[in-house]
């Protein structure tokens, strides 16, 4: 599936186990929430990613911002990511898959001539009446999370 949402649309509602527990997408109501999907826990790619979201969380905080972020392992392996690398952005378990279908972030993958179904790294900026302001369809690590800081901030 690919990613058809995009700004102005309404960011389809969620219930997720997170490591800050149980979360839903009206608990956020009132204030934007970066909405982030990544492959999978302790791999290079997201590992930085979560590093780089913790390294700004003052500031997403400051600017009343909440990040979360989502891939398909369960909670118990996102509570040891989280400790080994001493994360502080909150990640949600989507183990049956519905939140990344509604997201359209799980998709038909190929590498090494082998395709597969993978989670794509996509990030969403919901707004505080819960409307997706802006979408990043295809992220790269490097600089992503100080580029939606950069978003937030203009």
């Amino acid at each position: 599936m690919s990613c058809e949402l995009k700004s102005g649309d309404k960011a389809p509602a969620f219930s997720l186990e997170t490591t800050a527990g149980p979360r839903r997408l009206k608990d956020f109501a009132g204030s934007p929430l970066v909405l982030y999907f990544y492959p999978k826990d302790d791999t290079p790619g997201c590992t930085q990613e979560a590093l780089d979201f913790t390294a700004h969380a003052k500031a997403f905080a400051k600017a009343g911002v909440s990040v979360l972020g989502v891939s398909r392992d369960s909670l118990a392996k996102h509570e040891t990511f989280a400790a080994r690398h001493g994360l502080s952005v909150m990640l949600g378990s989507d183990g049956g898959g519905e939140v990344s279908d509604a997201y359209g972030t799980w998709e038909e993958k190929s590498m090494y001539g082998r395709t597969y179904m993978g989670m794509a790294r996509r990030t969403f900026l919901i707004g505080p009446t819960g409307r997706i302001v802006r979408v990043w369809p295809k992220v790269k690590v490097k600089g992503h999370a100080e580029e939606v800081l950069a978003a937030l901030a203009g």
